[in-house]
């Protein structure tokens, strides 16, 4: 759970010590980064891919004059072939054990607080007039989790359920219910900010076609448009991961 949450900080601090300076990420690459988490891509083989590039970086300055690594694309295909690596090496090994939900500060009654924070922000936002009654439903469906979060560690407290609730599946709904909730916002958002946000999409990344697969220029792009959909009409992001940490 641990490396969960903390999975696109870890990778942002990592790539701004091997560049040496603290170069803000772009849009481009947080969705880069939701694309490796959302496959599956191990938090330590992202880490490898990136030292692994700037390694050969490296090794090629005084050989020739060298561009600077300005964006963690140019470091996706050496994190894939981390990925592939390390999938090799643990075939028919022992599936790794997760962290104890206790060690990960996602308690129960933090997590309800921050669902009811989310449902009322939601609420309270200007999305779409098409799609405000979808919108409230989704608010609705955000304080039945955070009431069950509570309820859960209520049981927790008196002995009669498992002292920690299963975050990674409160983590699945909440993913889905955005996935909703994005779809909702394509559908009802203005012809013209959609266009905009594509043709951003499509210059950003010119640069990096050549080093990306195409079903991974796909995810970028989607998850790039995402971002942007949710910041320009100030709509909360679901996921556990913008929770905000104490």
């Amino acid at each position: 759970m641990q490396n969960y949450f903390n999975y696109f900080t870890e990778i942002e601090e990592h790539f701004q010590r091997r560049r040496g300076s603290l170069l803000l990420l772009s849009p481009l690459d947080w969705a880069l980064i939701a694309t490796w988490q959302e496959a599956g891509f191990p938090l330590e083989a992202v880490l490898r891919g990136i030292d692994a590039t700037f390694d050969k970086h490296d090794a090629r300055k005084g050989k020739a004059r060298a561009r600077r690594i300005n964006g963690l694309a140019y470091c996706a295909q050496e994190v894939l072939r981390a990925v592939e690596d390390m999938h090799e090496a643990a075939t028919g090994a022992p599936r790794a054990t997760h962290p104890r939900n206790e060690e990960s500060g996602f308690e129960g009654e933090r997590v309800a607080l921050h669902l009811q924070a989310t449902a009322a922000q939601l609420r309270g936002a200007e999305v779409p007039e098409a799609i405000r009654a979808n919108a409230n439903e989704i608010s609705s469906r955000l304080e039945e989790l955070a009431a069950q979060q509570l309820s859960e560690n209520l049981q927790a407290a008196d002995n009669r359920a498992p002292e920690h609730p299963a975050m990674e599946s409160l983590e699945q709904n909440l993913l889905v219910l955005e996935d909703k909730l994005f779809s909702l916002l394509t559908t009802a958002a203005p012809e013209e900010m959609l266009v905009a946000l594509r043709e951003q999409s499509t210059r950003e990344l010119a640069p990096y076609r050549s080093r990306l697969q195409v079903a991974q220029i796909r995810q970028i792009e989607q998850q790039f448009l995402r971002r942007q959909l949710f910041e320009r009409l100030h709509i909360p992001r679901l996921s556990l991961f913008y929770m905000a940490q104490q």
